[in-house]
């Protein structure tokens, strides 16, 4: 478990950070979620033990961060948003480096370093040097150094920066995997990233915590109207956007219905809905034997609620 009261960042007079308090329970992955300069970074370097808190307390695993950090780091994997990475070196080189420097003996980076390059899907390159990467293939290099002592722990600053569609996409297909043996943090400003990886939200504005929870329990008090898009296989008939579009006004809660969208095989359609009406939905798609292939809140309900939470706030990391 990670537990921080009243945790607390000065830069000579400039508060960056807190006073904050959260926890976190083993096996979570948690997203601090914040604009740029929300106090994120700060926050994670001190959980990294990279920067030294102005004020509060903060325990990982059991132990204080001030007064045991290198017992700490053992437990922790750090990717900071600039990977530490040396140019010149070879992968391989690199990872055994990353983990002799963390009191791994040659035997133990030897016998761990197959795991890794294999769940980073660095194999291919592992005798390529890091300056020879493209910037997805070095990103997941940051990731493998930050794994490659086995932490309990690991922290992700930003992963997805500066990535391209198809990296990104295999990055949250990594981070997926490690949340099976790890308490993840990840920091970002992409919503969606974090919606896709997260299991709870931190939320940061000014340096202070605006909400925490699941997407579903911070968008509770979200008064404006919901989104739901749906989309149903186009059945046979002389009109089968009308006749979808019949069964869908005759839901409960459903306040408009947008033009369809012809996509993957069906036509998609966007509805406005007063509360949350998706097995509502689901029951009259299915009822009026049309085929669903697809029914979901649009990413609008996140980016909304965030914008709720942050409006008003803005500063500098």
């Amino acid at each position: 478990m990670i537990r921080a009261k009243n945790l607390t960042k000065f830069y000579g007079g400039k508060r960056a950070l807190g006073p904050i308090s959260f926890e976190i329970e083993d096996g979570e992955t948690v997203g601090f979620l914040g604009l740029n300069g929300a106090g994120k970074t700060t926050a994670l370097r001190i959980l990294a033990c990279d920067l030294r808190p102005s004020a509060g307390t903060i325990q990982v695993g059991g132990m204080d961060v001030l007064a045991e950090p290198h017992e700490v780091r053992k437990k922790i994997g750090f990717l900071p948003e600039l990977p530490p990475l040396y140019m010149d070196m070879s992968v391989g080189d690199y990872l055994g480096f990353a983990g002799e420097i963390r009191g791994m003996s040659k035997t133990d980076v030897k016998r761990r370093m197959g795991d890794v390059l294999d769940i980073t899907d660095l194999r291919e390159v592992q005798d390529d040097p890091i300056g020879t990467l493209s910037h997805g293939f070095k990103q997941r290099v940051g990731v493998a150094q930050a794994i490659i002592h086995d932490p309990k722990f690991l922290i992700l600053d930003e992963p997805t920066r500066g990535l391209d569609p198809v990296q990104i996409v295999g990055m949250r297909k990594l981070i997926q995997n490690l949340k099976e043996k790890h308490t993840v943090l990840i920091s970002s400003h992409i919503l969606t990233e974090i919606s896709r990886t997260c299991d709870r939200l931190l939320v940061l504005g000014r340096g202070r915590v605006l909400g925490v929870g699941t997407e579903t329990e911070l968008a509770v008090t979200e008064s404006e109207i919901r989104s739901v898009t749906v989309t149903v296989r186009v059945p046979g008939g002389d009109d089968p956007k009308a006749q979808i579009r019949k069964v869908l006004d005759g839901v409960d809660g459903v306040s408009d219905v947008g033009d369809p969208i012809e996509q993957g095989g069906g036509l998609s359609f966007v509805i406005k809905t007063t509360k949350d009406c998706r097995a509502d939905v689901s029951r009259a798609v299915v009822t009026a034997k049309l085929d669903l292939i697809k029914l979901d809140y649009s990413r609008g309900e996140l980016e909304s609620t965030f914008l709720r939470l942050v409006e008003g706030s803005d500063g500098g990391n």
